[in-house]
């Protein structure tokens, strides 16, 4: 090889070699953060929105999935509803029919049918012409009562029933028994607190019973409003208080728990059992002997019957005095009967608890502990 030919081997290796190196024709060997950071927003931003739109997709096949089980619960409902109406139906005719059958073959009339109007509500009834009231009169009426003159949606019919009921009559005008205003609403004619005074005995005849009903009525509606109207009067400091509204949530909770006492003795339902002590219980507290009317709570709650602790039977042999076990209702344990006869029972008390410190006895000695 001559020396041409090798100078030209080597100029042109040397050529390549500075083409490779010239930065003109190579590619960058680095990259900028800013374009890193760029793809990695924008990978993030991708991400989000396919689990955005996953998630829309699935919230949307729930919501489909609760329309449809919603609309299919309504079918079912308005399938039972229906054929509990027609069950109904058919079980009343069926009953009709059978009436019809034995008043024909006992040879009794046919029984009226009735009216239709009859199944409408109170709303729907048609008042009678001469019983009506125009509106203009009708909103005097109740301006006067301190009511609102119309409620929103209310219907004159629905106004003149509320001024009816206000105004102690039904809807059709027929008098009622009016609630008497205090801490516990009741039918019992309220007495003034000089015929409060109950009898030592319990009277034989309805009209008799039907006056104590009255007077009990009377006597614990007007501790109750003693004990509202002290507690009401006390100051915002003590309202406020843990003590303060303990004694409140006290008045409260007696209060309520005797209002099944004020149903019994507006239906007459009270037995002799109970309103036998209660008699002597209001008559000692009305006596101012909160000593005496303690000890009847406590016969009445607790009784003097003997309770059946232990082995009552041995065998053929019987324990001693073991019918003393089920005498009779008189010396019962009351408190034990029901949770209703235990609450107001306990009400009693606390109305007694309060009576002593609103009307406190001359004797120091009757003050209960």
């Amino acid at each position: 090889m001559d020396f041409a030919s090798i100078m030209s081997a080597e100029i042109s290796k040397a050529m390549q070699a500075a083409s490779k190196n010239d930065p003109t024709t190579t590619e960058p060997t680095y990259v900028k953060r800013s374009e890193i950071e760029a793809q990695r927003v924008a990978n993030y931003r991708a991400e989000q929105a396919a689990h955005e739109s996953a998630q829309l997709e699935k919230a949307n096949k729930k919501r489909k999935f609760e329309e449809e089980e919603d609309e299919r619960k309504r079918v079912r409902e308005e399938k039972r509803r229906r054929l509990g109406e027609e069950s109904r139906k058919l079980r009343k005719e069926e009953e009709e029919a059978e009436v019809r059958k034995q008043r024909k073959r006992l040879g009794l009339p046919e029984l009226p049918s009735e009216v239709e109007d009859g199944e409408k509500g109170e709303e729907e009834r048609p008042l009678h012409t001469e019983e009506d009231v125009p509106d203009a009169e009708l909103t005097l009426k109740l301006r006067e009562l301190g009511e609102p003159t119309k409620l929103f949606g209310e219907s004159h019919n629905a106004r003149l029933k509320r001024w009816r009921r206000l105004t102690g009559k039904d809807v059709y005008g027929t008098p009622k028994a009016t609630l008497s205003k205090g801490p516990i609403p009741t039918t019992l004619g309220l007495l003034p607190e000089a015929e409060m005074k109950v009898p030592a005995a319990l009277p034989t005849t309805p009209e008799g019973r039907q006056y104590l009903f009255r007077q009990l009525a009377s006597y614990f509606t007007m501790v109750l409003s003693e004990w509202q109207t002290a507690l009401a009067k006390r100051d915002e400091s003590v309202k406020n208080s843990y003590q303060g509204k303990a004694a409140y949530n006290a008045m409260v909770q007696a209060r309520e728990n005797m209002r099944p006492l004020f149903k019994k003795m507006e239906k007459g339902e009270l037995e002799d059992g109970i309103l036998e002590p209660v008699v002597e219980i209001v008559k000692a507290a009305q006596e101012r002997r909160y000593v005496d009317a303690n000890d009847g709570y406590l016969r009445l709650s607790i009784g003097k019957a003997a309770w059946p602790i232990g082995v009552t039977m041995v065998g053929i042999h019987e324990r001693s005095a073991r019918e003393k076990l089920h005498e009779s209702d008189k010396n019962a344990a009351h408190i034990m009967s029901d949770e209703l006869t235990r609450k107001y029972l306990q009400s009693i008390k606390r109305c007694l608890s309060y009576a002593q410190t609103r009307w406190p006895p001359d004797d120091h000695m009757q003050l209960m502990g």
